[in-house]
């Protein structure tokens, strides 16, 4: 069966399909909650007008009703309770739509120009200090959920109470949600969208009060980083600026006073010719730290932190503080590359 409906607004709550269908709509807000499908149904957006089939030579449908509408497009504002294992969309508005409830969700099939809600755009400023969100698909419920903290910044949509499905959720139902999306992309071979739905999820697990606190800081210090290993320019910034410190703390007080000069002292003794060897312990620079800002000194600071970022030794003498910062960076700076890497790879991956 097919169904070609225009109209300004379509409600399929707690309808049964037993048959497979396809609904071709145009200008419609689609609800269906609560909707059961035993067999695959497609619901697409028509981008031409309808035509009558017949006796009329194909000449073209009226929309005259509906023309205080605004474009042409399809918006599905309920899933609720639905099982989306046999449900296909194409070119849908998902704006507002609420998936919280929706079986099998990571089954469904999103085709063509299916779109989300997106964070606000603009910088907000949050007491003394800017606040920017990253672009990325959401769902609405996480708008709803944002809007409602007493922290929220303008642009986060708010919930619409005349609906009459509308449920109020937080991060606990809203990362499962996101789950099983980001696996419905996956399992499509489309990989650089499904990072968004991924840093959804990741998103609602830090900010779920009823997981350990232990959990909640880790994945604060791994969305500061590197955006959970999305965020390539934030990864790239933090390993500027883990590599800036360590040069300059290599210049001030990491290379010694002096670069050491072997010197070989011989003694004669009968037959017997000893030549020791002896390298002095490094000296702590003592100079003003102004005249330690020299060219010398910059290229052996640069050559220690470029052999740290790949992991090496850079076989330079170092003192006391300027072994252990080789140490910490040798640890902390090949990290922040290689989250950079995963960064780029999670969005060219095929």
């Amino acid at each position: 069966m097919t169904l070609s409906i225009a109209a300004r607004r379509l409600e399929c709550h707690r309808t049964r399909w037993e048959s497979t269908a396809a609904l071709r709509l145009r200008h419609a807000d689609v609800d269906f909650a609560h909707a059961v499908f035993e067999y695959p149904l497609s619901i697409a957006a028509e981008q031409a007008h309808f035509r009558h089939p017949r006796g009329t030579r194909g000449s073209v449908v009226p929309e005259d009703p509906l023309a205080g509408t605004t474009g042409s497009g399809v918006r599905i504002v309920s899933l609720r309770g639905v099982d989306a294992a046999h449900l296909v969309l194409a070119d849908i508005d998902l704006t507002q739509c609420q998936f919280t409830g929706t079986v099998h969700l990571d089954q469904i099939r999103l085709e063509g120009n299916c779109t989300f809600a997106i964070v606000p755009a603009r910088t907000q400023w949050r007491r003394i200090r800017p606040q920017r969100f990253t672009q990325r698909r959401t769902l609405a419920e996480e708008h709803h959920w944002r809007s409602r903290q007493p922290t929220a910044v303008p642009g986060w949509q708010q919930a619409i109470p005349d609906t009459g499905h509308t449920e109020y959720v937080g991060p606990a139902q809203l990362a499962p949600v996101y789950r099983a999306l980001r696996k419905a992309f996956e399992d499509s071979k489309n990989e650089p969208d499904a990072a968004d739905f991924y840093y959804g999820e990741m998103e609602m697990r830090r900010h779920d009060h009823d997981r350990p606190r232990a959990e909640r800081a880790l994945l604060a210090a791994y969305w500061a980083l590197s955006g959970y290993g999305l965020r390539a320019t934030r990864a790239m910034v933090w390993l500027l600026l883990a590599m800036t410190g360590t040069l300059l703390v290599m210049m001030l007080w990491g290379l010694p006073a002096d670069s050491w000069k072997p010197e070989t002292v011989g003694s004669l003794s009968g037959r017997q010719v000893r030549l020791p060897t002896g390298k002095p312990d490094p000296v702590n620079p003592t100079n003003a730290l102004h005249e330690r800002f020299s060219t010398k000194r910059f290229e052996g600071s640069l050559r220690v932190v470029v052999n740290s970022v790949i992991f090496r030794s850079s076989d330079q003498d170092l003192t006391t503080a300027g072994t252990y910062t080789e140490m910490a960076s040798r640890l902390t700076e090949p990290v922040l590359l290689g989250l950079a890497v995963l960064a780029i790879r999670g969005r060219i991956k095929r």
